[in-house]
């Protein structure tokens, strides 16, 4: 069977600074017709830093959606003037913590919630943390804290719902796998 479903119409509801709404008319493989209501976005970056002593840096802030301050890594937009996700992810780990890495490794992407978004995120892995003295300015309306914990200390804050969102999430349970196999 062909799953696809051709996109018969479609219209632009609202477009914003990070997002597009859209409502697309599409025609199922069984002959009927269904709306689909998709949000567009240029895509994202979260890195995991490790420092030298095993630790992974965090960020701490307040979330309006879920009206919640939590735990992530570090993240950010894919910007229109990024090359790559890489370029992203660099500046994102200098503006966000401070820090620059000396490796810098793509482990995997995903996307967030294909029923609705096409939003991908790349995951990259960054060591040989070094703290940049003048880094790049965090966005003005950014508020976050740094943290660095151990993985006993992260799953602690995964056990009290501390870290909730699926980019974290991912890289808590991929710290853990990285674990026992080393073990």
């Amino acid at each position: 069977m062909d799953f696809v479903e051709k996109t018969v119409n479609k219209e632009l509801i609202y477009k914003g600074n990070i997002t597009e709404y859209w409502v697309e008319k599409v025609l199922l493989p069984n002959g009927k017709k269904a709306d689909r209501e998709i949000v567009k976005h240029d895509g994202a970056v979260a890195i995991m830093p490790f420092t030298a002593d095993g630790k992974m840096v965090f960020v701490k802030q307040f979330r309006k959606a879920i009206e919640k301050t939590i735990l992530e890594i570090p993240a950010g937009k894919i910007d229109a003037t990024d090359k790559e996700p890489a370029e992203t992810g660099k500046r994102e780990l200098e503006e966000e913590t401070g820090f620059r890495a000396a490796r810098f490794e793509l482990e995997t992407s995903f996307y967030t919630s294909p029923g609705f978004t096409n939003e991908l995120v790349y995951i990259y892995r960054a060591e040989g943390l070094t703290k940049v003295d003048q880094p790049l300015a965090q966005d003005e309306d950014e508020f976050i804290e740094i943290l660095t914990l151990s993985f006993e200390e992260a799953w602690e804050a995964y056990e009290q719902q501390l870290i909730i969102d699926s980019k974290t999430v991912f890289a808590l349970f991929y710290w853990k796998l990285t674990r026992q196999t080393k073990n």
